[in-house]
């Protein structure tokens, strides 16, 4: 299962937001559905700008949270005077802090995703473009981008007269761009210095591996989210008889002959294959979500990343 394995033909590569002609990324019936939901993290991170996301952390805003002990050292201009003049004590004047968030949604735009109906990469940027909105509704910080050299020229946005930008940003990238998930992660990582959510959109096939570049995210104190995202014909393959595999992102190629036997072989590695980046990511902290492609973008985002805390 380290090699991606399509039909009997190579598959010519086009940019994916225009494989499904007058399909948009994202429809108006789901936008607004998108406007109600927030962004999740599962750990605190120091925004740089106010926002419209509730801290868990006590800051300084309009909202009271609650009082505590005046300690050396704390800001004189938290004390209650008032309630120094009643009884005698100070106290500190605690305010639900308000701050950002950074997301990031990083796309693999390998060969392979280019592959199934729809397009594994049109599912993808369909996904990142719903979390994506779901964070500029939020005054979040969001950074939209594909991994590898396509990904340095992604803008970093904020507000949600932004989203034209990210869909403009999406819709200009194809797949084809074959940088193994360990390059584009690291270059990502040399490019962003700072903590956030990041979600990998990947079918995870990948000669390399997927381990470093997942060790890479959790080294950077990142909460990352992983969407693992196959085609039906991925997972139950329709083929039969004498056929050549070929590799589409490195030429690779073998003749075999499909049967049951065969079918049942390939069906029992790609199920040991899931298994193993669930137990990967459960070992640390990352949250697993397999989408399939014939999956609506709308259940996934409203459903199962609900249920899985990538959303609310």
């Amino acid at each position: 299962m380290s090699t991606s394995i399509p039909p009997d033909e190579t598959i010519p590569a086009k940019p994916a937001a225009k494989s499904r002609v007058g399909v948009p990324l994202l429809s108006p019936a789901l936008l607004g559905r998108l406007e109600r939901l927030e962004l999740v993290s599962r750990k605190v991170f120091r925004g740089r700008l106010k926002g419209e996301r509730v801290s868990r952390r006590k800051g300084q805003s309009v909202e009271f949270a609650d009082f505590r002990n005046y300690v050396p050292g704390d800001d004189l201009r938290l004390i209650d005077w008032n309630l120094y003049a009643r009884l005698d004590q100070l106290f500190l004047k605690l305010f639900q802090e308000e701050e950002d968030l950074h997301f990031y949604a990083l796309i693999d735009a390998s060969e392979s995703m280019n592959f199934g109906d729809p397009k594994k990469l049109f599912v993808a940027k369909q996904l990142a473009a719903s979390l994506g909105y779901v964070g500029l509704c939020r005054a979040d910080r969001i950074s939209v981008a594909a991994l590898g050299p396509e990904g340095r020229r992604a803008p970093v946005l904020r507000g949600r007269a932004s989203l034209h930008k990210m869909l403009a940003y999406l819709d200009s990238f194809g797949s084809g761009h074959n940088v193994s998930l360990h390059d584009g992660v690291r270059d990502f990582a040399m490019r962003n210095s700072g903590s956030g959510v990041v979600v990998l959109l990947t079918d995870m096939m990948d000669k390399q591996g997927y381990e470093s570049a997942l060790r890479m995210l959790v080294g950077r104190q990142m909460d990352v989210f992983v969407m693992h995202i196959l085609s039906p014909e991925e997972i139950d393959p329709p083929l039969r008889g004498d056929r050549r595999l070929i590799d589409v992102e490195d030429g690779d190629n073998a003749e075999v002959t499909i049967n049951a036997y065969v079918i049942d072989q390939y069906k029992e590695t790609v199920k040991n294959f899931i298994a193993s980046i669930k137990s990967f990511c459960s070992k640390r902290s990352i949250v697993y979500v397999p989408v399939r492609t014939d999956t609506p973008v709308e259940t996934i985002v409203t459903k199962y990343l609900r249920e899985r805390g990538v959303v609310r």
